[in-house]
């Protein structure tokens, strides 16, 4: 019960970034870049009988269609106006990357898709204030070739952020976007996009390129490790790209990607695997403990994980790998671990009371299973 008082107290609060101080200061803008402007006449659009009801994607949608009736009919000057208002908020000292901000590339979502030259001139400009990535995808679906050209274009951009959108935009399985089929059916034309930012300055930039090669890789994983084999040994900061890009296949003990690491169970012994809550409640923690014993007459790379078997509502269990650590065992060398898994409740897993089960994973090969129970 704490839990969800606690998620829904976040959500209030991010729905609340809409406020009535919110759209003063962004009606003090407005009423500098956009002639004839109604302040008032404005607020009052907002805050409708059904604001407060709204949650935030709501507010953001809402906040678009509002902005509309207070922008001119042709679009091409409204770009105009928005780029404006943008360099207005920042002289008046508000920062870049808010994201109450997000209804700025909402507009050309919902507004600029037919026409294309504009908006990706709008896009780009905006992102540099506020990210782009989720309103850029449906001109990936729509404008398939001419999009990916120009996001080619962006991953050679001065700007850090611009460089970012054409890697975060491309993701084929972005969370919370709509996905890409295309480029989950073939990736191939995403490439030299992150072939050109595989040494990025920017560390932002470099994550991108990571999460993009970790979307790629749960529908081909050869074209990851084909990366991964280019790229290795190209800097540290490379082989970090690697190796962040290629967690998915890691947690699925994909042979391949095993061997690339050097990651190899042999002569690698569990010992003492024990749980110390068998039975535990929900908001309460899974405590339990093992030794792992390195046998073998040289050193070895270990990457040690767990995975809990979540009881779901048909009865059948849901497997989620954890990592705990991966590190260089000396020959004979014996460690001692013990962790705890909490069961909270969060917006994203609902737990079923019952049978559940835990495995310890050495280098991508999962060794015994043992059982536990939920209880109320």
């Amino acid at each position: 019960m704490i839990a969800q008082k606690q998620f829904a107290n976040m959500a209030s609060l991010l729905k609340d970034l809409y406020s009535p101080a919110f759209y003063d200061r962004l009606s003090n803008a407005l009423a500098i870049c956009i002639p004839k402007f109604d302040k008032g006449k404005f607020i009052k659009a907002v805050f409708i009988p059904e604001f407060e009801s709204k949650e935030l994607k709501e507010r953001m949608k809402h906040t678009t269609r509002v902005l509309h009736d207070f922008l001119p009919e042709d679009y091409p000057q409204t770009i105009t106006f928005i780029k404006k208002i943008i360099e207005q908020l920042r002289i008046q000292g508000i920062g870049a990357d808010g994201l109450a901000y997000m209804f700025l590339p909402d507009y050309i979502e919902t507004y600029g898709i037919d026409d294309l030259a504009s908006s990706v001139e709008a896009l780009e400009f905006i992102t540099q204030f506020v990210s782009c990535e989720f309103a850029v995808r449906p001109f990936i679906l729509k404008y398939e070739n001419e999009m990916i050209l120009r996001m080619q274009e962006w991953s050679l951009h001065e700007s850090h952020k611009v460089r970012r959108l054409a890697s975060e935009g491309s993701r084929p399985r972005l969370p919370w976007a709509m996905g890409i089929p295309f480029l989950k059916k073939d990736p191939t034309s995403i490439l030299p996009i992150l072939e050109n930012l595989k040494t990025d300055p920017s560390e932002y930039v470099r994550r991108s390129v990571a999460n993009n090669l970790n979307d790629i890789a749960k529908d081909h994983p050869h074209v990851v490790l084909n990366m991964a084999k280019k790229w290795s040994g190209l800097g540290a900061e490379t082989d970090a790209i690697i190796k962040h890009g290629s967690r998915t296949l890691l947690k699925q003990g994909h042979a391949d990607i095993l061997k690339h690491y050097g990651l190899d169970d042999a002569g690698v012994l569990l010992k003492d695997f024990k749980i110390l809550t068998p039975q535990i409640g929900i908001g309460e923690s899974l405590e339990f403990s093992f030794s792992i014993f390195n046998s073998n007459p040289a050193e070895q790379k270990v990457r040690l994980e767990y995975a809990v078997y979540y009881k779901k509502q048909n009865g059948q269990n849901t497997k989620k790998v954890y990592k705990i650590s991966e590190r260089i065992y000396p020959a004979g060398t014996t460690i001692n671990i013990i962790r705890k898994q909490k069961f909270v409740l969060i917006t994203t897993r609902k737990f079923h009371l019952g049978d559940h089960q835990i495995s310890i994973i050495i280098n991508g090969a999962e060794k015994n299973i043992l059982h536990f129970t939920l209880m109320a």
